[in-house]
């Protein structure tokens, strides 16, 4: 905990969907949270909607740029002296529905310089911290996701990313357990957001037909998050996986 008492939190795309859900989670349940994204205007949404006895930090973040994150971290040491928690959350699909023949190298890249660099250069910096600071340790979330382990039809890109978030996930465990740093995933399966949609008028399965899917409330993912979080640093949640019911995943295809 930092001198006011609260323990400290980076959650990256936290100006919608499942990273501002996290983001409202924390604070609500007392953490000073560093609410990271491109755009400030979302940002300042998710810390209004806190309310104002929540302890938000409205930081414009690139997670795909070094020097941005950077900047990320240190704004967060200066003003709270510590960091205990990174849920490092923030990706993009990227080229929904193309074929894999006629995705461009720029549209690959993009999608991996954020789901897998930028979740990597966070890690990195949060990793850093953690390690150097007194009273040691800290915690790290991934977000996975479904497709770290059965993709969708015309998903390449995000799949592979999601697939090596799961390495990075399992490194950092090992590299951390001398720095009391844990280190877990939450993969997460059609949470209503802006991303999932789609969902609910018809997406592509793997017998080619469109079909409508179950979603679930992105505040159940939350809780989850929240769980992981709060354990002391001797237990870890390895991998959780958390799904709408319904949905396709056991038997996907």
């Amino acid at each position: 905990m930092n001198a006011r008492g609260k323990k400290i939190a980076v959650v990256t795309g936290a100006g919608s969907g499942i990273g501002r859900s996290v983001a409202l989670t924390l604070a609500a349940a007392g953490w000073a949270v560093a609410a990271a994204g491109r755009r400030t205007g979302p940002l300042e949404e998710t810390a209004a909607l806190a309310g104002d006895g929540a302890d938000v930090l409205c930081a414009a973040a690139d997670v795909s740029h070094p020097e941005e994150v950077a900047a990320l971290f240190e704004s967060v040491r200066e003003r709270y002296g510590r960091l205990d928690l990174l849920f490092n959350n923030a990706g993009t699909f990227g080229p929904g529905g193309v074929p894999l023949e006629d995705i461009t190298y720029e549209a690959w890249r993009s999608v991996v310089d954020v789901n897998l660099t930028g979740a990597f250069l966070c890690a990195q910096a949060a990793f850093r911290q953690m390690k150097a600071q007194d009273p040691q340790g800290g915690r790290i979330i991934n977000n996975g996701s479904i497709s770290a382990h059965v993709p969708r039809p015309n998903s390449i890109a995000y799949t592979a990313t999601k697939h090596a978030v799961t390495g990075l996930t399992k490194s950092l465990s090992l590299d951390g357990r001398p720095y009391r740093i844990a280190c877990g995933q939450i993969d997460i399966g059609n949470a209503a957001t802006e991303m999932t949609e789609r969902m609910q008028t018809g997406i592509l399965q793997a017998n080619g037909q469109l079909a409508v899917e179950p979603v679930m409330d992105a505040a159940d993912v939350a809780r989850t998050v929240l769980h992981m979080a709060e354990l002391p640093l001797e237990a870890n949640v390895q991998f959780a996986t958390v799904m709408a019911t319904a949905m396709p995943y056991v038997g996907r295809g």
